[in-house]
C-alpha cells in the first residue's frame, strides 16, 4: 500500500523544493552584456536596476571615460562610459544600449553605460579558460560558452572601488 502523505506535508515539501531551486538559480546566474566588441558577465546582486540611457549632462575636466550625470528620479547618476574605461572607443548610445545602475551598497549614485543587453547566463552551461585578471582587478575569470563566445567577468565591486574609476576628475 502507497504511503499516505498528509496536504500539508506536500506543501512544505514543495515551497522546500522552490525555495532550494531559487537560491540555486540566483547564484549561478549572471547578467550578460555587450561592453563595445566585448561580452561580459556581472552577477545580478551588483546591479541595482538596468534602464534605458537618458539625457546625460556633460561634466566638464573630466576623464574621457566619464559621460556626466543623468537625472534618474529625481537622483543625479554619474554615467561612466565602460567601454572607454577599459580602453576601447567611446560608445554611441544606440536604442539597445542600457545603463546598469550599480548596487548602492558597492558605489551610491552610480552608473555604467553597455552596449546591450545579452540575457542571463548559468556558470554551469560555461567553461573557465583563465583565472582571474592580476592587471585589472575588476576582470574576473574568462569563460567560454558552448558556441564558443568569449566571456569576461566583471566584478563589480572591484570596478567600484578601483582608485582609476573614482578619479573622474581630469588630474
Amino acid at each position: 500500500m502507497s504511503k499516505r502523505v498528509s496536504l500539508r506535508e506536500y506543501q512544505e515539501g514543495v515551497v522546500a523544493r522552490l525555495q532550494t531551486a531559487t537560491t540555486v538559480a540566483q547564484v549561478d546566474a549572471r547578467l550578460g552584456v555587450q561592453i563595445g566588441a566585448q561580452n561580459w558577465l556581472v552577477d545580478l546582486a551588483d546591479v541595482a536596476e538596468v534602464m534605458p540611457v537618458p539625457a546625460v549632462a556633460s561634466v566638464p575636466l573630466a576623464q574621457g571615460w566619464f559621460r556626466g550625470v543623468a537625472n534618474i528620479r529625481g537622483n543625479l547618476v554619474s554615467v561612466a562610459d565602460a567601454a572607454a574605461f577599459f580602453g576601447e572607443p567611446p560608445l554611441v548610445p544606440t536604442p539597445a544600449s542600457r545603463l546598469l545602475l550599480i548596487q548602492p551598497r558597492l558605489l551610491p549614485h552610480a552608473s555604467i553605460l553597455v552596449s546591450r543587453m545579452l540575457g542571463l547566463k548559468h556558470l554551469a552551461d560555461l567553461e573557465v579558460l583563465a583565472e582571474d585578471n592580476a592587471e585589472k582587478s575588476w576582470q574576473g575569470q574568462v569563460y567560454r560558452d558552448a558556441a564558443g563566445v568569449r566571456w569576461n567577468a566583471l566584478k563589480m565591486d572591484e570596478l567600484a572601488q578601483s582608485p582609476v574609476f573614482l578619479q573622474v576628475g581630469i588630474a
